[in-house]
């Protein structure tokens, strides 16, 4: 049987990401400099033999797909199916505002003094979820436990049934903050990350039952894909 890697990419640089306002489960498309960077990291990509590709259900992720498969060599013929269990936290009534007002709601929710203070200590994602939860007026965001499950399950289930199928790469297109709570999920060992770049590959592997992380938040196919494009320019 053929090992199972899922190479998770976090979807291409937003309008939102670009003017740093939260994005949860409100979206914005993609700018002319994220749609540049996932035609590289689709590049970078394209002779990956990929067996299938998922993405969120989100319009951002759903755009970074098909750039990447639209430069893969063989993207015509990789299934393609989208996945709302992948898609990134609800903020709630947060979602949409700027990201220094819900890291500066947040720790204080949780008693510290900053966001600085907050990640210098053991703060944990259930706690996180909880002071987002609890800071929510609309009541809209989710309990810890349905946000653990969702994320899990979607991952899970997606490497399961690959498994299952013999082995295989799957292009798995998600978001910052889901990719580092799975990171955590597997490995309770990995700290908050708060920092993974859009575009970005987090490579895993999956056997009987369990993942291994293989690497995180590499921009080299990224890199690798700029020289192939001068390559092929000149």
């Amino acid at each position: 049987m053929t090992e199972t890697n899922l190479y998770v990419v976090r979807h291409g640089k937003t309008m939102f990401n670009t003017i740093e306002r939260v994005q949860g489960w409100c979206d914005t498309p993609l700018t002319k400099e994220g749609q540049e960077g996932i035609h590289y990291l689709g590049l970078g990509l394209r002779d990956v033999p990929f067996t299938e590709a998922f993405s969120s259900d989100s319009g951002r992720a759903i755009e970074t797909s098909r750039i990447i498969l639209g430069e893969h060599t063989h993207g015509r013929k990789i299934p393609y199916s989208v996945d709302n269990r992948i898609r990134e936290w609800c903020f709630g009534s947060l979602e949409g505002g700027y990201d220094k007002e819900m890291w500066g709601v947040v720790p204080r929710v949780l008693n510290f003094k900053n966001y600085d203070d907050m990640i210098e200590t053991d703060v944990t994602f259930q706690q996180i979820a909880e002071a987002i939860l609890a800071a929510d007026t609309a009541n809209w965001a989710e309990p810890y436990e349905v946000l653990r499950d969702r994320v899990w399950s979607g991952f899970e289930d997606i490497a399961h049934r690959r498994e299952k199928n013999g082995g295989g790469n799957v292009l798995v297109v998600s978001h910052g903050l889901t990719i580092a709570f799975l990171l955590n999920l597997i490995d309770s060992s990995q700290p908050i990350r708060a920092g993974l770049q859009n575009g970005s590959v987090t490579r895993l592997t999956y056997k009987n039952g369990k993942f291994s992380i293989q690497e995180i938040n590499n921009v080299s196919y990224i890199e690798n894909g700029k020289q192939l494009s001068k390559t092929l320019l000149n």
